[in-house]
């Protein structure tokens, strides 16, 4: 087989096409429960479906990763329909998920492959622009070598904010981290949180969410300093237009296009919940 390198992910990651561009990333589902029902994410279940259900139905949906038998056959078909025996996989944060246990355990049923897992320690676009970088790298014949180097230096520099209409669906979910001390506030607070080594942590509280919006970019030019935006994505859960909005902000404060919509998969929807509203960004070097 040749030397060439073929790049994976995970569903939750959520790249939008005008992203992806030419790129061939496969992609493994997670898994969605609703009631007596599975879905693979992002498959059987389009995100506006899944809010809709989520709002309405009566059961609460459960998510999983893949299993690691389902990885033997994603990482063998990959393997085949790339021609490559070099895989490198990156997966969401494994602090929330068990999804990258589940490709190392994969791994080690599969010693004919070389497969390199690696933990975003992120997900939704902020993962997806880790995986860009290691996929583009690719796709120019690096090394195996450069792009895993590729991926870990966008890694090092990703910031994922974020704000939820209510901490009710990460409790619900088990998802909450360090934002769990929150829980007791107010209801009329709406908590700007963060992803700090691969756990929802809690940023600032305000008291609405056109304030939470605005000081999320606040951070985020705090955190850029007087870098500019390399990429940048802004993500909504069933909330385009106020994701629409924050992304005109985004073009005009920060003097950058494109800035990539995307919506949350419903794997990471559950845990959000409708209303969140994020922001996955890295400063050029």
């Amino acid at each position: 087989m040749s030397q060439n390198v073929a790049v994976v992910t995970d569903s939750t990651a959520y790249i939008p096409p005008e992203a992806l561009g030419d790129l061939n990333i496969p992609v493994i589902p997670l898994w969605v429960f609703l009631g007596d029902e599975r879905f693979r994410d992002g498959v059987d279940l389009d995100p506006p479906g899944f809010y809709h259900r989520l709002q309405t139905g009566a059961s609460f949906p459960t998510t999983s990763q893949p299993s690691a038998g389902e990885f033997v056959d994603f990482f063998r078909r990959v393997a085949d329909e790339t021609q490559t025996d070099t895989i490198v996989g990156i997966y969401v944060t494994s602090k929330l998920s068990g999804t990258m246990a589940s490709a190392e355990a994969a791994q080690t049923q599969l010693p004919e492959l070389n497969i390199t897992n690696i933990d975003s320690l992120m997900t939704s676009m902020a993962q997806g622009f880790i995986v860009l970088a290691a996929a583009r790298v690719a796709a120019d014949g690096g090394s195996l070598e450069e792009v895993v180097a590729a991926a870990q230096q966008v890694q090092g520099e990703m910031s994922l904010l974020f704000t939820v209409d209510t901490l009710e669906y990460l409790h619900r979910g088990g998802r909450i981290g360090g934002a769990k001390r929150l829980l007791g506030t107010a209801l009329s607070i709406k908590p700007l949180l963060h992803m700090e080594e691969g756990i929802v942590k809690p940023l600032v509280q305000v008291r609405t969410k056109r304030k939470a919006l605005a000081r999320m970019l606040d951070i985020a030019e705090e955190r850029l300093g007087n870098r500019r935006m390399a990429e940048v994505a802004i993500i909504d859960a069933n909330s385009p237009e106020e994701g629409d909005t924050v992304a005109q902000q985004v073009r005009d404060r920060f003097d950058i296009s494109p800035v990539y919509r995307t919506v949350l998969s419903p794997v990471i929807g559950t845990h959000g919940g409708p209303g969140t509203v994020g922001i996955a960004f890295y400063p050029e070097r």
